[in-house]
């Protein structure tokens, strides 16, 4: 089942999503015409691991990890999917990174690895922006509008075996399968739950496979992971 998150004249609402429709106490909203899609969840941080997949280790030149490598964006990173990306005034580098994220169901610490499905809502999708030339990770990645997330919520998908690519301006960038990961998602949401409580709807997101890449005012960036959707954004000129 696919839930997403809706703006309606109504208000914010939540439902479940079929065919550009989204059912909400049996009402349905017809996307672009009703309603807009928006971040399908409200997180009160995004965990974001790193270096997480063997061909990025290799074409970076890092180390590999021996647990996963993880920062945060806050809660302001998060962008609707359709919504424009504002190429920053103070980089000259911004980079794109499509990544599978989970979403946390309820509230939860200290999950064991055979529990993580019952603490995940379900899977959406990231794109973990990055102002390459800024000095450190927060400056890089915890800006505003960085994370754009979407286009909803799928609760029904295996993250273990999931093709995945990203096309910028229609050219294919990224091509890989979650398999690749060197740590699973159950293993980054086990271990980042010994160290902090999760909160219903937070996001943890499980690394950029290979060929991350800069993007520049006018490009389309559209990621696809298997079985979740497609996240698609346009990066424009914040100054027009």
């Amino acid at each position: 089942m696919r839930l997403a998150r809706i703006r309606t004249d109504d208000g914010v609402a939540t439902g479940r999503y079929d065919e550009g429709l989204v059912t909400v106490d049996g009402e349905e909203y017809e996307v672009g015409v009703d309603a807009d899609l928006l971040a399908p969840c409200e997180p009160s941080a995004l965990y974001c691991v790193g270096r997480n997949y063997a061909a990025t280790v290799d074409q970076m030149d890092y180390d590999i990890p021996d647990q996963p490598d993880w920062f945060i964006k806050p809660p302001v990173s998060v962008l609707d999917p359709g919504a424009d990306i504002e190429y920053p005034s103070w980089t000259d580098e911004l980079t794109y990174a499509g990544e599978l994220a989970a979403v946390i169901d309820h509230e939860c610490h200290d999950v064991a690895e055979d529990e993580v499905s019952d603490v995940v809502r379900g899977y959406t999708i990231l794109n973990d922006l990055d102002a390459l030339d800024q000095p450190g990770r927060t400056a890089r990645k915890a800006f505003d509008g960085s994370g754009p997330l979407g286009p909803w919520i799928e609760t029904d998908v295996d993250p273990s075996d999931l093709d995945m690519t990203t096309h910028v301006g229609g050219e294919l960038r990224q091509e890989a399968n979650t398999q690749q990961m060197l740590f699973s998602p159950a293993e980054v949401v086990s271990f980042l739950s010994e160290r902090y409580t999760f909160k219903p709807g937070d996001v943890v997101s499980f690394g950029s496979p290979a060929n991350p890449g800069l993007v520049e005012p006018g490009d389309d960036v559209e990621i696809w992971y298997e079985g979740v959707g497609t996240l698609t954004n346009t990066v424009v000129d914040a100054s027009d």
